[in-house]
């Protein structure tokens, strides 16, 4: 979708295209979330062990960062229409295949297929937005965005809860987590196909085999191999990440070497971009951090202070709602005053809300943990808006489905490797203490309270990340012949 369309970025109200990606993303987003509260009635129903059942969680996160780097040449080969109906059919697929699953193999592979219209919705949406929306009003539509995106997988969780708790004749309660989902994916996929249009024109270029399979091999292999170190073989896992990393090595050599003689899979030129490589490192580390929350305060929740998954999820959900409601008024912010006095601000607020996290204890007030958890949630919502916006429109318009591609697979990495990062420091520590003698439900606090610590030390580069930032994009995206912060002598960042 490379061409310039000017029409709808005249709009002051939010596109169409926008609303109806938006609605799509957060119905196939909140399905990323929706499986947590299941796990032990997976175990239950189809007789597999804690670690089995954990897949169809890992499987959906390897599916996406494997699909992910493949999506900035595909969104750039097919039309909106095209790629929208593509990604919900296949996610409706995934849905009905994970509804009748006779057995967990059947299930895995449903949860696969629907990560893999998934993985296609996000940078779709993003690329479609930097595409029909001016710059002045980029932050307000980006906030609009935010509210579902954020909303989405903290609603997960708690609709799940709700879910399993109905009882249905002849059915799994597992298997309504699917049932409701259906109905509800495809009027969504019938209203986009009904509204939606074609924004820009498609490009005309063949795939290169060898970089999809360098980079599902690689991207899938560093997010397994990341995944492995929940256990005790850390051998293995190492093993795996070190071949991962070769793998994406090898990937990147063949994208610089494409983009001379054909057309890259990922174009790699995007990181020649001054601000978005900033964005980048400041959006991948903060998710690290986000997600390594995510994993340890449910773990604290209800191993140490007993609650329930659904008082879990009704516990962290304001959160994620403060965060999704503020999404539109940082938007508005942004427009009007620019990204540093969002950014800098909600980097501390991140910093700090993960640092007090280190003071948890088997007493301390519910109060307390819910403020904390909302200055997260809040300080991100201030964060990620800015920062998206800022990264992308550091780019020409021809690259920004590759950025949005960059970005989703990096999220995906951070993700693994923020709950890996946790979990080890975690079992580490709390394993070092039960061996000197210490009680379990010590040991087990006090690994989280480094665990936390150590993210918060994390955190200490998004801050960093921010200060360098600067409050706007310098120029015109659309009209840009290059990449805006790069050097005059570099025009060939633009080039197909």
């Amino acid at each position: 979708m490379p061409a310039d369309i000017s029409a709808p970025a005249a709009k002051e109200r939010t596109p169409t295209v926008i609303r109806v990606l938006v609605l799509a993303t957060f119905v196939v987003i909140l399905n990323e979330t929706i499986m947590i509260n299941a796990i032990p009635r997976l175990m239950e129903d189809l007789k597999v062990t804690e670690v089995a059942a954990q897949w169809v969680s890992t499987a959906f996160m390897l599916t996406m960062a494997a699909i992910i780097p493949t999506t900035g040449w595909f969104l750039q080969r097919v039309t909106t229409r095209t790629a929208y109906a593509t990604a919900m059919a296949t996610f409706m697929a995934g849905t009905v295949l994970s509804a009748v699953a006779p057995t967990f193999a059947v299930l895995l592979i449903g949860r696969i297929i629907q990560a893999g219209g998934t993985a296609v919705m996000m940078p779709l949406l993003m690329t479609t937005l930097m595409t029909v929306v001016a710059e002045k009003d980029r932050g307000r539509v980006m906030g609009n965005v935010t509210l579902a995106i954020s909303v989405a997988p903290a609603m997960g969780p708690v609709v799940s809860g709700l879910i399993l708790q109905v009882s249905v004749p002849q059915i799994d309660s597992w298997r309504l987590l699917f049932v409701v989902m259906l109905p509800i994916t495809a009027i969504v996929t019938w209203l986009g196909l009904r509204q939606l249009e074609n924004v820009g024109e498609p490009a005309a270029g063949a795939i290169d085999l060898l970089s999809v399979a360098l980079a599902a091999l690689g991207f899938g292999g560093l997010v397994y191999g990341l995944s492995k170190f929940h256990g005790d073989d850390y051998t293995t896992a190492i093993a795996i990440v070190a071949v991962g990393l070769a793998l994406i090595g090898a990937f990147a050599l063949r994208q610089v070497r494409l983009q001379r003689t054909g057309t890259p899979l990922l174009d790699l030129r995007v990181l020649l971009a001054g601000t978005y490589t900033k964005a980048l490192v400041l959006m991948s580390v903060a998710f690290l951090a986000m997600m390594g929350s995510m994993i340890l305060l449910p773990l604290y929740l209800q191993n140490l202070r007993h609650l329930s998954p659904l008082e879990t999820g009704l516990l962290v959900m304001p959160g994620g709602l403060a965060m999704g409601l503020l999404g539109p008024t940082v938007g508005k912010l942004f427009d009007r005053f620019g990204g540093r006095v969002l950014v800098i601000p909600g980097s501390i607020g991140i910093t700090v809300s993960l640092a007090g996290f280190t003071q948890i204890s088997t007493d301390m007030p519910y109060w307390q943990l819910l403020g904390l958890h909302i200055l997260m949630m809040v300080s991100l919502a201030a964060t990620f808006t800015p920062v998206f916006t800022l990264g992308l429109g550091a780019l020409p318009m021809n690259l920004y489905s590759h950025g949005s591609s960059m970005l989703g697979t990096l999220q995906q990495v951070a993700a693994a490797f923020g709950t890996a990062l946790v979990v080890t420091v975690m079992s580490a520590r709390s394993t070092s203490l039960i061996d000197a003698g210490t009680d379990p439900a010590t040991a087990g606090l006090d690994g989280m309270r480094l665990a936390f610590g150590v993210s918060a030390v994390l955190a200490l580069i998004v801050i960093a990340m921010a200060v360098l930032l600067p409050a706007r994009a310098a120029a015109d995206p659309h009209a840009a012949p290059m990449v805006r912060d790069a050097e005059e002598e570099t025009p060939e960042l633009v080039k197909n």
